[in-house]
């Protein structure tokens, strides 16, 4: 199998991190589309340097993430405000709906945290260990605990006001 066969077998595998990073740091489709190309062309520049001592999928939320904080950077210059776009919030059809209105209520908080606390949030509910987590947003283990404790905190004090 070629590089490029293995890399695209990487992507369809793992396409749903990149839709997860992209729709927590962005709100309109077109924007969301975008960073999911943007995503897809870093991994893609930094494929040749993956040398596989970490999982695939921490190695790409590492890159998907940096890469969605700089591409929010970068529109945050440029921005104009827009009305929340609630289609992101179409979750698969449930029949409890009190369960996703608790989950539309939890991701608009999370879309109010600062860049590097929704990627922490993110890979926490991907069930993500401590060291994972590290490894990802070159904290220690010890400080990832540490804001994982304390967005917890602040998303409880959002949601009861």
């Amino acid at each position: 199998m070629s590089q490029t066969e293995q890399f695209t077998q990487l992507i369809k595998d793992n396409e749903g991190i990149l839709f997860k990073v992209s729709s927590i740091y962005t709100d309109d489709i077109e924007t969301r589309k975008d960073l999911y190309q943007e995503m897809v062309l870093q991994l893609w520049k930094s494929y040749p340097s993956f040398k596989g001592t970490s999982k695939w999928s921490t190695w790409m939320y590492r890159i998907a993430l940096n890469t969605a904080i700089t591409h929010m950077r970068k529109a945050t210059k440029h921005k104009v405000l827009e009305p929340l776009d609630q289609s992101i919030f179409n979750l698969t059809e449930q029949d409890n709906s009190e369960l996703e209105e608790r989950l539309k209520v939890l991701y608009a908080h999370i879309k109010m945290l600062n860049q590097l606390e929704k990627a922490i949030i993110l890979l926490f509910l991907e069930d993500k260990s401590y060291e994972e987590i590290s490894q990802i947003t070159g904290l220690s283990i010890s400080n990832v605990g540490t804001k994982i404790s304390r967005i917890k905190t602040k998303l409880k004090q959002q949601i009861k006001n």
